[in-house]
């Protein structure tokens, strides 16, 4: 079954079932990478992408949910100021150690700062606590998130 799809503001059309989950169809239909298989059942957040401006976890969203919403994946994340932000937030603390979930940490974070400009560390544990990260770079993660809320409020 062919499907419409909005990926990072471009219109694509997919062949798979409404069931497939949109992960796979992100990576192995459209070549988008970047949004990685973690757990499967929805746990680790490495699979976050946004749909409508919401992070979802892809592996368990199936290619149905997703249709006529725009999708923004970390390809294309950095698009705008608050994406760009928190990239390079990302690699000015040097976030990353292996780098495999931060594809999913930087979609919650970006969401996190599009929802509240200001966030405390409250805030930024509450939203970021579905993201698993075994190498443990919490604190840098949410060095990182304040370093992009910083940035984004001191420029124009």
């Amino acid at each position: 079954m062919q499907s419409e799809l909005s990926v990072n503001g471009v219109p694509v059309k997919v062949e798979a079932t409404p069931d497939t989950p949109l992960l796979w169809v992100l990576r192995d239909h459209l070549g988008l990478t970047g949004t990685k298989f973690g757990c499967g059942m929805g746990l680790c957040g490495a699979c976050n992408v946004h749909v409508a401006g919401q992070p979802v976890r892809t592996c368990v969203t199936p290619l149905s949910a997703a249709i006529g919403k725009p999708i923004t994946t970390v390809e294309g994340v950095g698009r705008d100021r608050v994406g760009r932000a928190v990239q390079e937030a990302w690699l000015a603390l040097g976030v990353a150690q292996c780098g495999y979930c931060q594809a999913g940490q930087i979609m919650s974070a970006v969401a996190l700062l599009r929802a509240s400009p200001h966030p405390t560390d409250q805030d930024v544990d509450s939203a970021m606590a579905g993201n698993i990260c075994r190498c443990g770079t919490y604190p840098r993660i949410r060095a990182a998130i304040h370093r992009a809320a910083e940035q984004l409020r001191s420029a124009p």
